[in-house]
Parts: structure tokens; C-alpha cells; sequence
């Protein structure tokens, strides 16, 4: 994802100056979310995702998903068997996510904002999903208030997803790679002293580095069980991923999910998997 192609934009003095406008206008004009994760390399974050989500399902458990977009891991989850509740912000992704169920599908689909989820008890759900929220908020407050109210509704014991955007695959890709990071660095959304992104709501994306993510969680009541690399250095070869023949593409799956937890390859990847359970283990 070249997220630095929208990090660069200035507001439009005639677009939304709120968060659920730019949001919406980028959805509907700029991005077919429905089809991102089906591209060769796109199934790389798919697939690792579903990975780690399946490893915690049990029978029964209700599954919560935040920022479901157009749906790909709702109906994944619920063609499972699984009841699956799916709050989506942008109207535009809701749409394209209703023409895509099926008799059966046991999922309830509403608008809401991961900000307010005052309509579900706490304690609620078994299974909760951010795999979309944190990308677009752009303060502690609100970022911390998110992860909150998915912390609030899960259960003990129950397991949340939080996916983050993350800096440095940016600042190499679009910076240097592609001939950006004076432009970057004049424009102040990126402070030399220590190589940090800047960006704002009409950004779209807001991008983190692993000790961002660490200080958001806090004082939290949960446990770390894993933090992931979604997608590894998929992005940095897209173009070699796509090219890969069923064999290729196999082992290279294979690597990737060898490595996907390891360190020194977190840092590489554009976006990662913080995975906690509510409580502290014992």
C-alpha cells in the first residue's frame, strides 16, 4: 500500500473537513477495499490474518468485527458458523457488503463508530476485530478510546485484533524508493531528527511504529500474545509476488508465516497484527 500517495495531499477546500466525509470520499472514489485483499500479494495479509483468527476460534463464540468494511473477514468468519456482528462506519462499503450475503450468512451488519459502541453491553463477545479503525485515528484520546470499547465488549479471557499501518515501509518505499522524501521532509510529514510520519485526518492513513503501539496499550488489563507482521515485506515486491507461479507462491507463504512473528521483521512490514487476550495470564 503506497500509503505516502495520500499522506502527501493537502485538504480540499471543496471535500468533507470531518473525518467520516474523507473516509467515505476515499472509499467510494479512490480505493476498491472490496477488491484489495484479493491481488496476489494482497492475500498475504488476508491469509496470515485468517491465520491467527482461526487459531483462536472455538465453537460458539460470537465474534465482533470493527471497521468491517466491505466484509471479507465477517462472511469468512460467519461461513464458519461462527455470529458475527459487523459495525462499519462508511455507508458506501456497507452497501457493497449486503450484496455479498448469501441465505444463511448468520451476520448482523450495522453502521456505528468504533468511538461509541454504547449499543453493545460489556462483556459481550468472544472474539473482537480492529483490523481497520486504528488506520484512521489520528490522537492518543481517540486511538485509546477505541481499543477501550473493544476491550470493554469482549469478555475475560476473550481475544481482540487490532491491525495498525506502519511508518517505516512507507518512508522507504514511497520516500526513497520512489524519489519522495525531500518532498516529504519540506512538507514536515517527516521530522529527520528521528524519521517520524506525520499525517492528518484528510491523510486518510495514520501510520505507527511498534513503541506508538506499546505506549497506546498502556495500563490496559490484557496480555500480548503475539504481534505480527500482516504482510511482511509482501509490499516492498509486489509486483515479484503477483509474478509468482502456485508452487512459488507456496513456499513463499510458507516463509512468511516461518518469519511473520519474528523481531527484526515487524518493522518491514506496512501493517501489523497486535494480538492480546482481556486479562492478564496466569
Amino acid at each position: 500500500m503506497k500509503l505516502f500517495n495520500f499522506l502527501r495531499q493537502k485538504a480540499p477546500v471543496d471535500e468533507p473537513t470531518d473525518t467520516l466525509g474523507f473516509l467515505s470520499r476515499y472509499y467510494s472514489t479512490r480505493c476498491d477495499e472490496d477488491a484489495r485483499l484479493t491481488s496476489r500479494h494482497g492475500q498475504v495479509e488476508y491469509l496470515t490474518t485468517m491465520r491467527y483468527i482461526e487459531r483462536y476460534l472455538r465453537p460458539g463464540m460470537k465474534v465482533l468485527e470493527i471497521g468491517a468494511a466491505t466484509g471479507r473477514y465477517s462472511l469468512a468468519i460467519a461461513r464458519k458458523g461462527y455470529d458475527v456482528t459487523a459495525i462499519e462506519l462508511v455507508q458506501h462499503n456497507i452497501d457493497i457488503f449486503k450484496k455479498k450475503l448469501k441465505p444463511g450468512d448468520s451476520i448482523d451488519i450495522q453502521q456505528g463508530n468504533v468511538l461509541d459502541l454504547s449499543r453493545f453491553q460489556d462483556n459481550s463477545f468472544d472474539m473482537t476485530l480492529l483490523l481497520g479503525p486504528m488506520y484512521h485515528l489520528f490522537n492518543e484520546h481517540d486511538k485509546r478510546k477505541a481499543l477501550s470499547e473493544a476491550i470493554r465488549v469482549t469478555k475475560p479471557g476473550g481475544v481482540i485484533f487490532a491491525a495498525y499501518a506502519i511508518s517505516d515501509p512507507s518512508i522507504l518505499g514511497y520516500g526513497f524508493r520512489q524519489g519522495h522524501i525531500l518532498e516529504l521532509i519540506e512538507k514536515k510529514m517527516i521530522d529527520v531528527k528521528d524519521f517520524k510520519a506525520y499525517s492528518n485526518p484528510w491523510d486518510i492513513f495514520e501510520l505507527h511504529r511498534k513503541e506508538d503501539i506499546d505506549k497506546l496499550m498502556e495500563g490496559f488489563d490484557v496480555t500480548r500474545l503475539h504481534y505480527v507482521s500482516a504482510d511482511g515485506y509482501t509490499d516492498h515486491f509486489r509486483e515479484t509476488a503477483d509474478a509468482m507461479d502456485d508452487k512459488t507462491f507456496a513456499v513463499y507463504l510458507k516463509y512468511h508465516f516461518t518469519v511473520c512473528e519474528r523481531a527484526d521483521m515487524a518493522g518491514l512490514s506496512h501493517h501489523v497484527l497486535d494480538i492480546f487476550k482481556k486479562g492478564i495470564l496466569v
